[in-house]
């Protein structure tokens, strides 16, 4: 089982800088996150930094073709889960596709910091679309194993 880690064990661990808060995004996620854009030409790829329990809120990568997202897992615990799925437990190394047009969410497990590489896919009249907060007490009741 991955290790929990602290934000700090995180910063001193990773190969990518953790970056700034991610303040122009604070409003779509429950907790603080951190975001370093690794990449802005030819692919785009951020460095998401999760402090424990922080989450994004449900949201949908719309695209007309191609699209979507991957989320590559560097450090510590977290969670996605797509809508009408149970959640899936995330650890350094797992690999995550998530289709265009598919409504879900990811962050911090409630006893980790949690970090990610978001890799954009390439896709025609792309957008993304924020919903809803994930739900206080479904949250709570995940158990990481």
């Amino acid at each position: 089982m991955a290790d929990k880690k602290t934000l700090e064990e995180i910063k001193n661990e990773s190969i990518f800088p953790v970056g700034g808060e991610n303040v122009n995004y604070a409003k779509y996620f429950d907790g603080t996150s951190y975001l370093n854009m690794i990449s802005m030409d030819q692919v785009v790829i951020g460095n998401v930094t999760f402090e424990p329990a922080c989450r994004n809120h449900w949201h949908i990568h719309h695209a007309k073709s191609g699209g979507g997202q991957i989320l590559l897992v560097t450090c510590g615990r977290g969670w996605y889960q797509e809508f009408g799925k149970p959640a899936q437990a995330l650890k350094p190394g797992d690999v995550v596709h998530i289709p265009a047009n598919v409504k879900h969410w990811h962050g911090a497990a409630k006893d980790s910091a949690f970090q990610h590489l978001a890799v954009e896919v390439d896709g025609a009249e792309k957008s993304t679309e924020w919903c809803e907060p994930v739900d206080a007490q479904e949250y709570d009741k995940l158990i990481w194993k």
